[in-house]
């Protein structure tokens, strides 16, 4: 029906439809399949009866959308079926109400709030002709978060952002204010789903009965794929005619001239096309499709658009090219016409789909407004170039920092967007007073009460820790834990073996560490956590070796009375439940402690190796025995030293740059890169031996059980001393000595493990900072009565374990963050490295080849690339450099230069002091004046400098990593050294 005359026939229509019934819920359910609306529909007559038929039966389906009269073009005016262009109809301009139609579609409100939501994949397919000249769709390129397009040069692009064009937005969301929009359609085929779109867009006055059977036609055409020989690229566009017209008609050239820039530029030269990935190997589970279909017809008067969504993903036979199932149907068709791009509105409408939070709207609305408002939601999250001259990348990069803020604003964290869950059913106070409770540094004000909680919390779960072991990541972490491990344990054991002149070494730190760790995975809160011998440790048993020393005091007793003080003194902690003391502990202490322990490291390993030169001076007459002589010179060892050294130091660190490089496939070079202090530690082992003639000072290792200095000392150390008596004084002295060693592993250990816990990782289990302090601290305290040195946990170590132990969903494009899927929360594997670690004590004879340059070359890389981590180190750095090459970071862009050195400056300060502190007797002060830039942070810092400086020159920002990018590893996440 053309004419004037329609709109006064199509209100008679809506008249006719019987309000009641129409109005009827049981209507709602109800759905018409394509036999019996073929069977309606035959053996009608004139034209007025198939259209009053075909009335009779839209009216169980206007339960899927809001109606409107007329049909529209993408630019939203609306014209009366029959209007002729640039005449408008009545009503254009005002604005759009609700009708009963709308109010129909609310009534699946309920039902469609609590449905769940999936992850996105997306193709566009264009309607092209093939070889043979017949009509088909071809896909353009599909979408997985980010585009990959089919290119001219026959391959698939990489994953990239989506450039879209502004008009092709606008264009979007005026078509969807008056365009079709079906929502919980029931169908599950696609004819089926053609059927009812069609019957929708004749009642609408979008589409004339006439071509009904055109549209149809054209939208079950068969699908292809691209190949290197057929593609959009070697494949005409087609303009789709009436039937009867002939084939040289339907091919037109507008649309190739009309590619868009981002597909035959940006895309497609710049980037380097590689060949399509395995697609349903990055999909995520659970995902469903949605097919966007674009072309033009001849025979349509006016663009029109369509949205489908399906009560249930349907899986359509033939249509993707992969095996999904598709929940909505997109198409968009009209007349070629210069002025529309329908290629750019299907990539914009693809582009919108596959965004998770448009997506997320998507699948909610329960009718048209709400999906036009999620089309203005996504444009505010977009930003528009204007038209200028071309500009450089260093001006595009100020971009960053404004969709940064964007982004942040369109996806909220987590726990901000939790905040409404008390509004939610179902989701009331007393669950979120639970998971408040569920705090495990929050007091409960009773003796031992944290300590309880840490049990009651964790314990529960303890036959799931030996299931969840019983995985080949687990497995595979034990290995490459084990020589993580064993590597620090070697040479912290050489190192202390220098210190304390053998009293302890290699054999007692391997057992100590075995033994404490067997405990530790089997009784601990948190088993991911790696415990073992550290830098700061061993610092303070140098200063407390050195004041026995010069006291005349029994080094190795005394260290008893400090164990008996470190149990009674992790009780009372324990007991106040002082663990929550962590929260005080910021960045600013923690980065001047850091940087101290990396400035020690790298000074006493040039410390060893000037004292191997003034033993070993270079000469030019040697005098050379057939042995080696204590005190006696020898030629070139100094240098085999000094090489020696060099060369483990760049050789374990070129292998750590070398895991993030681009060489090699990702899991060869990781694996590389993870077992570098190893790997490193036997190639300059392995050239010291075929160096024969030149002597260098070995590894120092007992066989089997013995002690380091089996004359000096046994396994069990007598409390009242081997020499002579104790002295009393210093039985009650050692409690200072004794609170030193506990704030050190106080530090290590609870900073560790707000590390590990922190939300971004997904623990689900729980941790314990209260009872696994007390194991600690305890089995240190019992291990000084038999010799043996205490341990912490270790930062790099555990971040190391957890990240072993992390399963992470598959991505699809790089630059995309990987999920965590779950992470092997498990005691097994903690256990199995300790028993390994055991077994090494039998390695003497492999042990003893090590030269002790190696371990210096090893000690000089822990503290240099703890200091990678470190802010305060970039700081300092920047203190060299015109401020026209700071980063862009928080603390450089919000702060003033002259007030972020100011800070800067106020940590150097207290690193000289600790340093002269450090080095004088009254070293074992170190920890206490440590302590005291704690209140320096809290009170006279805020004075100086304001909130939100402090805020950015003193937040946690550390990143949790887990895929490691180029140039970052696990020490940018960790302030403390180990």
């Amino acid at each position: 029906m053309e004419g004037p005359g329609q709109e006064s026939y199509e209100e008679g229509m809506r008249r006719s439809l019987d309000p009641e019934g129409y109005e009827d819920p049981g209507l709602k359910s109800s759905h018409l399949s394509l036999g019996e609306m073929s069977r309606a529909g035959a053996g009608i007559g004139s034209p007025l009866q198939a259209w009053r038929a075909r009335a009779e039966e839209m009216k169980p389906l206007r339960q899927f959308l809001p109606g409107r009269r007329g049909f529209y073009d993408l630019d939203g005016k609306r014209r009366s079926a029959g209007a002729p262009p640039g005449h408008p109809s009545r009503g254009e301009g005002q604005p759009v109400s609700v009708t009963d139609v709308d109010l129909e579609a609310t009534g699946s409100r309920r039902l469609l709030s609590q449905q769940d939501t999936h992850e996105g994949y997306v193709e566009l397919h264009e309607l092209v002709l093939d070889n043979a000249k017949d009509l088909c769709w071809m896909e353009a390129g599909h979408w997985l978060k980010l585009e990959e397009d089919f290119q001219e040069s026959g391959d698939w692009s990489q994953p990239h952002l989506s450039f879209l064009t502004y008009h092709s937005l606008l264009e979007i969301r005026r078509a969807l204010n008056k365009g079709a929009v079906l929502l919980n359609v029931q169908a599950t085929s696609l004819p089926a789903i053609v059927h009812i779109l069609l019957d929708q867009l004749i009642y609408e006055g979008q589409m004339k009965p006439q071509d009904r059977d055109d549209v149809m036609r054209t939208l079950l055409l068969r699908h292809s794929h691209p190949t290197e020989d057929e593609s959009v690229w070697t494949m005409p566009p087609a303009l789709v005619q009436r039937s009867g017209t002939t084939r040289a008609d339907v091919e037109r050239p507008l649309l190739r001239e009309q590619r868009p820039v981002e597909m035959s530029r940006m895309a497609g030269r710049e980037q380097s096309g590689v060949p399509k990935p395995q697609l349903l190997e990055t999909i995520p589970e659970g995902a469903e499709a949605t097919l966007v279909l674009v072309g033009c017809a001849a025979f349509l008067e006016q663009p029109m658009l369509a949205f489908v969504r399906l009560k249930d993903a349907v899986t359509l036979d033939g249509v993707l090219d992969v095996s999904l199932p598709v929940r909505f149907l997109i198409v968009v068709l009209g007349p070629d016409t210069p002025q529309i791009s329908y290629h750019e509105i299907g990539r914009a409408i693809a582009t919108m789909m596959s965004e998770r939070v448009f997506r997320q709207d998507a699948y909610l609305a329960e009718a048209r407004q709400d999906l036009v408002r999620g089309v203005e939601d996504f444009l505010d999250a977009s930003i528009v170039l204007p038209p200028t001259e071309t500009p450089n990348e260093q001006l595009l990069r100020a971009l960053v920092p404004l969709q940064r803020e964007l982004l942040r604003r369109r996806y909220p964290p987590r726990e901000t967007a939790h905040r409404g869950l008390p509004k939610r059913p179902g989701y009331g106070p007393d669950e979120a007073a639970a998971a408040e409770d569920d705090d495990p540094l929050r007091r409960t004000g009773w003796p031992f009460g944290g300590l309880v909680r840490d049990i009651r919390r964790r314990y529960p779960k303890y036959l799931s820790d030996i299931k969840d072991a019983l995985n080949p990541q687990c497995l595979a972490a034990v290995i490459f834990i084990y020589f993580a491990a064993l590597s620090p344990a070697i040479t912290f054991g050489g190192l202390l073996g220098e210190k304390t002149k053998g009293m302890m070494g290699v054999s007692e730190l391997l057992v100590s560490t075995c033994v404490q760790c067997v405990l530790f995975s089997l009784l601990s809160a948190q088993p991911l956590l790696v415990v073992g011998f550290s830098g700061p440790l061993l610092v303070f048993e140098e200063a407390f070796y050195s004041f026995c020393s010069s006291n005349g005091l029994e080094y190795i007793v005394g260290r008893v009375w400090i164990g008996f003080w470190l149990i009674l003194l992790v009780l009372v902690v324990v007991a106040c439940e002082g663990s929550f003391l962590v929260r005080y502990l910021s960045r600013y202490t923690q980065e001047i402690f850091s940087f101290l322990i990396s400035l020690i490291f790298i000074f006493e390993t040039f410390s060893k190796l000037v004292t191997i030169f003034k033993d070993h001076p270079l000469s030019r007459q040697y005098n050379v025995q057939p042995d080696f002589q204590p005190g006696v010179p020898e030629p070139n060892t100094a240098l085999l030293s000094l090489v020696l050294m060099a060369g483990t130091f760049f050789l374990a660190f070129f292998l750590r740059k070398f895991k993030n490089s681009s060489f090699l496939p990702g899991k060869v070079r990781r694996l590389i890169g993870d077992f570098g202090v190893p790997i490193s530690i036997f190639v300059m082992a392995l050239a010291d031996f075929f160096i024969n003639d030149t002597y260098t000072q070995k590894l120092s290792v007992p066989k089997g059980l013995q002690v380091t200095n089996s004359s000096a000392r046994g396994w069990f150390i007598h409390p009242m001393g081997r020499e002579s008596t104790f002295p009393i004084w210093m039985m009650f002295a050692s409690v200072i000595p004794a609170l030193l060693v506990f704030i050190l592993i106080f530090l290590e250990t609870q900073i560790t493990t707000l590390i590990v816990s922190k939300p971004e990782r997904k623990l689900v289990k729980g941790t314990g900072f209260h009872l696994d302090l007390l194991l600690i601290v305890a089995m240190g305290g019992l291990a000084a009565l038999f010799g043996m040195p205490w341990l912490s946990a270790t930062t790099v170590r555990t971040i190391t374990h957890a990240n072993a132990l992390t399963v992470m969903s598959k991505t699809s494009a790089p630059g995309e963050k990987s999920q965590i899927l779950e992470v092997k929360e498990q005691r097994i594997s903690g256990l199995l490295v300790a028993v390994l670690i055991g077994v090494s004590i039998l390695m003497e004879p492999i042990l003893k080849f090590i030269p002790l340059a190696v371990l210096f070359g090893i000690f000089l890389y822990m503290g240099v690339t703890s200091l990678f981590g470190i802010q305060l180190f970039d700081r300092i750095l920047l203190l060299l450099k015109p401020p026209k090459y700071h980063p862009d970071e928080p603390y450089v862009t919000r702060v003033k230069t002259w007030r972020m050195h100011l800070f800067t400056f106020t940590q150097i300060i207290f690193l000289v002091v600790l340093w002269v502190v450090k080095s004088t007797p009254a070293s074992l002060a170190l920890p206490f004046v440590l302590i005291l830039t704690v209140p320096l942070r809290r009170f006279l810092l805020p004075k100086i400098f304001r909130d939100i400086e402090l805020k950015c020159l003193d937040a946690d920002d550390a990143v949790v990593t887990f895929d490691e990018a180029e140039g970052t590893d696990v020490y940018d996440e960790v302030q403390m050294p180990s």
